[in-house]
């Protein structure tokens, strides 16, 4: 790992998100592509592919260039740079398929590269398909075992148990050489699982903004989240099964939700309007 050449950076927090598994809707995938355009995040390095896929699985793409001409692209994990204006630390965002293969190796060579920038803190992202009405803000669960995480973030530990995905893993190897960590979920509808989920990456880059403590550019999102929204009521006005399905469930929902953590969500929301107020992202 020190033949990589890494720029002088300010406390870096790592972003990571990963297709597959952990990427229902693409909404967690979503939101760090978003994140890498709208900050014109620049590449840091790729790693080598062959190590971590099984080709027939993550297929290579051909497309053509500026020149015409005819190139293959590998799903190959590559991790960007972004100096975000309105903060004082630099991010890195990782993206990548979920690996088929060498999951040890390749978190040991992500947490190798994150130590090297001097990485402290590292966020990933994920998203599920679950019982959730469109109609209501989509659920974002997050987690943690560092106790400053947990103070500032208001995160428990998780008491998850069975099948994990590649980030549970980056994680895990994160934290034993000493980087705090932490795990945001979205949940998504499950009646609406093709992809995108414009409303789900809307609400993960939310509690994204509530960890880093800065404000996030929303660019397109909020639109596309407007159509997404539109096109749900659409699908339920013409199928009453759904609207039956969806109407059983915001009585679910409603019912669950404690009074406290509609507080909660309240206060939040009101931070992030006073973090943006004055304010133009990039």
């Amino acid at each position: 790992m020190t033949d990589i050449d890494i720029p002088p950076l300010r406390d870096p927090w790592m972003v990571a998100a990963f297709e597959g598994w952990n990427d229902a809707a693409d909404a967690a995938s979503g939101a760090v592509d978003h994140l890498i355009e709208e900050w014109d995040a620049e590449l840091l390095i790729e790693l080598d592919p062959e190590d971590y896929y099984d080709f027939q699985v993550h297929r290579p793409h051909v497309t053509t260039d500026e020149d015409d001409e005819r190139v293959i692209v590998w799903p190959a994990p590559s991790i960007f740079h972004a100096r975000p204006r309105h903060s004082d630390r630099d991010v890195l965002l990782l993206r990548a398929p979920e690996p088929n293969f060498r999951w040890s190796a390749f978190c040991s060579t992500v947490i190798g590269v994150a130590k090297l920038a001097g990485v402290t803190e590292l966020i990933t992202l994920g998203a599920l398909l679950a019982d959730s009405p469109h109609t209501r803000p989509v659920p974002v669960s997050g987690s943690t075992s560092d106790k400053a995480l947990m103070e500032r973030m208001s995160l428990q530990p998780s008491r998850y148990t069975g099948p994990i995905g590649i980030t549970t893993v980056l994680n895990d190897t994160a934290a034993r050489e000493g980087i705090a960590t932490a795990s945001l979920w979205a949940a998504v509808p499950h009646y609406l699982a093709e992809p995108p989920c414009p409303k789900a990456t809307l609400a993960l880059l939310g509690s994204l903004e509530d960890a880093l403590g800065i404000p996030l550019p929303q660019g397109v999102l909020v639109e596309m989240t407007d159509a997404w929204q539109r096109g749900a009521e659409d699908l339920a006005s013409r199928d009453s099964e759904i609207a039956e399905y969806v109407e059983a469930l915001e009585q679910e929902r409603d019912t669950s939700d404690l009074p406290e953590a509609s507080g909660d969500a309240i206060a939040r929301e009101f931070e992030r309007y006073l973090r943006r107020r004055n304010v133009d992202p990039e």
